[in-house]
């Protein structure tokens, strides 16, 4: 599935309005479209990880020196980062104490596609080349991000800012910064070209592929420079990512996505499992399906050993991890047929969890199965593709799935119905 030119513009000048909790206000005039009774963490009260996840958040939520993480894979719902960043704003004001570092993040606009609006890394855009795991004639070496841009010129100044239009009641602060890349150690430099501002220390790991530098402060906007030292060998800078690190404790809500991305194409990433072990995930949330699905020769048994290979992935990096598998909406094919093989993955998906004792979130139930995107354009909460949302459907997404773990995260520790919802939805007004 290719993402269009005014797809891109949609994403590019999507206004963040979106972050007031739109839920109840639509839940008695739109009840026919969305089927609340499947709004639910499938599953999960049978899951010790669930158990432990909640318990952990739970910490969070009380004011505790307690860290979350949580991952949320997928593609360009994903990239977009809206209904994704929703959940993190929603988590991030649950108290003063609730906001983590931003964590990893990647440079779209230096690879001319669309970038999260919450944050800002600019460059000279025209020096770089990008390179996606999802295009199948396009070669790399990819991690996390499941997308690489390569320096082609000898040098670039990139400028970071962790805060643009954010909605959390404070700034996202690092005072550690750490850049994933492949590069020759000794052709390029990479520094901090502010460092007048700061006194920095720095670490390499060649064996993980990043730099770190330690600062004497917190910041929220960092000068790098990475210039090419020796050009023996036509030698190449492949960015994979950076991190925007601190000590703080809370939630951290890292959300990785590409345009086009599906099971096959994580596969190309070689990196991705070396990076992610790094981390211990509390939460891995995979929305990844879409695309696996858009082609009329989809595989069902291909898709299932993909998706499978993927989850061992993630219990070999942390064991422990609580895995939600959410089911992709409904969609339609060239915006003529709703697409059959959607209803397929949905069967695939409940026997993965059941399987591995994790959790389905199910968004083709909830939007209401077979055709219901067609139903969800014409109220103007999906676009014309009938395959992305529009600002309001991603903001009615993301109050639904804060609805289901708020539901679950009750329930396992035992407070009354709507409490802990109500209270996080208080706090963000």
């Amino acid at each position: 599935m290719k993402i269009s030119a005014s797809l891109l513009l949609f994403f590019i000048a999507l206004s963040l309005n979106a972050q007031k909790y739109v839920l109840d206000s639509i839940r008695s005039a739109d009840s026919s479209l969305i089927h609340e009774k499947f709004n639910e963490l499938a599953y999960a009260d049978s899951s010790q990880a669930f158990i432990h996840f909640f318990d952990k958040l739970d910490s969070v939520y009380r004011g505790e020196n307690t860290k979350v993480h949580i991952f949320h894979i997928g593609g360009s719902h994903i990239q977009a980062d809206i209904y994704s960043n929703k959940l993190r704003t929603y988590l991030h004001n649950m108290n003063i104490t609730a906001q983590a570092q931003r964590g990893f993040i990647f440079p779209f606009h230096l690879a001319s596609t669309n970038n999260p609006l919450n944050y800002r890394i600019e460059g000279n855009k025209r020096r770089w080349e990008r390179f996606r795991s999802s295009v199948r004639n396009e070669h790399s070496i990819w991690g996390l991000s499941g997308i690489t841009v390569t320096l082609t010129d000898t040098i670039d100044t990139l400028r970071i800012a962790a805060n643009y239009k954010n909605y959390t009641l404070q700034p996202y602060m690092f005072d550690r910064i750490r850049i994933f890349y492949d590069a020759l150690p000794a052709a390029y430099c990479i520094r901090v070209s502010d460092s007048l501002n700061f006194i920095v220390s720095e670490y390499r790991d060649t064996l993980a592929g990043f730099v770190e530098f330690q600062l004497d402060k917190e910041t929220e906007t960092l000068e790098l420079e990475i210039r090419r030292t020796d050009s023996t060998g036509n030698p190449q800078f492949k960015l994979m990512g950076f991190e925007l690190m601190n000590n703080h404790s809370g939630v951290e809500y890292t959300s990785i996505g590409v345009n086009g991305a599906s099971f096959e194409s994580y596969s190309r990433c070689i990196a991705f499992e070396q990076q992610l072990s790094l981390y211990k995930p509390d939460l891995f949330i995979i929305s990844i399906g879409t695309n696996d699905a858009y082609t009329p020769d989809f595989d069902s048994l291909k898709f299932e050993a993909y998706y499978n290979s993927f989850l061992q992935m993630i219990l070999r990096v942390n064991p422990d991890c609580a895995v939600l598998l959410t089911v992709p909406n409904d969609s339609y094919y060239k915006r003529k047929n709703a697409n059959k093989n959607t209803r397929i993955q949905q069967s695939i998906i409940h026997r993965l969890a059941r399987k591995h004792q994790m959790a389905v979130w199910d968004f083709y139930a909830i939007m209401g199965g077979l055709g219901s995107s067609q139903k969800w354009y014409h109220k103007k909460w999906m676009q014309r593709d009938r395959i992305h949302f529009t600002s309001m459907g991603y903001s009615i997404k993301a109050d639904l799935l804060l609805k289901a773990l708020a539901t679950q995260w009750e329930k396992t520790c035992g407070y009354e119905a709507g409490e802990v919802l109500n209270s996080i939805i208080r706090k963000n007004e």
